[in-house]
């Protein structure tokens, strides 16, 4: 059985306005179980970066070890990418993100090499404000070891073995925006029409953002009792809003009061429909995203959408005031700049 993707393409696909074909953004074929959401993940990054008429080669993909981290190989195939070692995946991506600052970086995760060995690495990156895309694919088990409940899995979950959770389960989203991440949601792997839309945002954000995504295991967590299955997140979803996403323009604005749906027209001529929410919520007030979380969770309900948004964040580079050039293009001039401006830098930390 060949894995390999047929190379033809038809010479009329349409291209995105970098003049790449969607095909472009591909990689090879998945090799993860039929029906797995980490193949519906994939295909929204796809979908995202070739909308937002992202170049490959610009683009720098990360991961640890789990089924999520080998779903770099079925997407970008043209970009840079680094496989690393279990739960290591944020440190990898700091130390890339400090010495090359015009690449954007898209890290994928799973929920064990996140929560559990890897949850030191992660909270730094977070409370770091590292410049990236943090896409976790969650399934509440470990699927390469035959399906033991990870550190998400819900209190009270039943594993496919039948055995029910007697751990109350780490909820990464609350856990990021507590640690300051400033841009965090949560999505479903079966609604590409929320995730594509989440992910395009992530990406065009100035600084850490954080994507949950809720990815039924089809082998050994779609069972009845689970609550990472495709029947549960489907009818215990519950979305704070309907989302798309507009590229950097001149800024259009309104004002309308909560209780009226206003229309408003777009760059493209499209018309959307905006309806606030309650002002019980505030997807910029941290307290308010937090009470929301923990609402839905009593309820048994799934929270999905934008959970919470910082637009003036400030990420790394910009509070180390790093250098725009990455590190490989300085020259001796600036990193041996002579001993009066060493003399100066010196007396400046006494």
């Amino acid at each position: 059985m060949s894995f390999n993707k047929p190379k033809f393409a038809h010479p009329r696909l349409p291209k995105n306005e970098a003049g790449y074909t969607r095909k472009y953004y591909e990689g090879s074929l998945s090799t993860l179980c039929a029906g797995c959401g980490h193949d519906s993940i994939s295909a929204a990054i796809v979908d995202a970066c070739f909308e937002m008429n992202i170049e490959p080669h610009k683009v720098a993909k990360l991961s640890g070890i789990g089924c999520s981290s080998k779903t770099p190989a079925y997407y970008l195939s043209n970009s840079h990418g680094f496989n690393s070692v279990h739960g290591r995946m944020p440190s990898v991506t700091t130390g890339a993100n400090l010495a090359n600052r015009s690449l954007t970086y898209l890290g994928v995760s799973g929920d064990g090499d996140t929560a559990s060995i890897g949850m030191g690495q992660f909270i730094h990156a977070v409370r770091r404000n590292l410049n990236m895309t943090y896409i976790v694919m969650n399934n509440g088990c470990y699927g390469l070891t035959k399906g033991q409940d990870s550190a998400t899995a819900d209190y009270g979950s039943v594993s496919k073995s039948g055995h029910m959770n007697t751990f109350e389960g780490i909820d990464l989203c609350a856990l990021a925006i507590q640690l300051g991440a400033t841009y965090v949601a949560q999505s479903f792997s079966g609604d590409k029409h929320q995730l594509i839309p989440l992910i395009k945002g992530a990406l065009a954000h100035s600084g850490f953002s954080f994507i949950n995504v809720v990815s039924p295991c089809v082998t050994f967590n779609n069972n009845q009792g689970s609550t990472k299955s495709y029947d549960y997140v489907r009818e215990h979803n519950e979305a704070v809003s309907s989302l798309d996403f507009v590229p950097v323009k001149e800024e259009i604005s309104a004002s309308y009061e909560h209780s009226v749906v206003t229309p408003i027209e777009m760059h493209d001529g499209s018309v959307m429909q905006f309806h606030k929410l309650s002002p019980k919520w505030n997807p910029e007030d941290k307290l308010s995203v937090l009470s929301a979380l923990i609402t839905a969770k009593d309820k048994f309900e799934i929270l999905t959408g934008l959970l919470y948004f910082d637009k003036e964040s400030k990420e790394l580079h910009e509070m180390l005031n790093t250098t725009d050039t990455p590190l490989n293009q300085l020259t001796e001039k600036e990193l041996n700049p002579g001993n009066e401006i060493l003399s100066k830098i010196n007396a400046s930390h006494r």
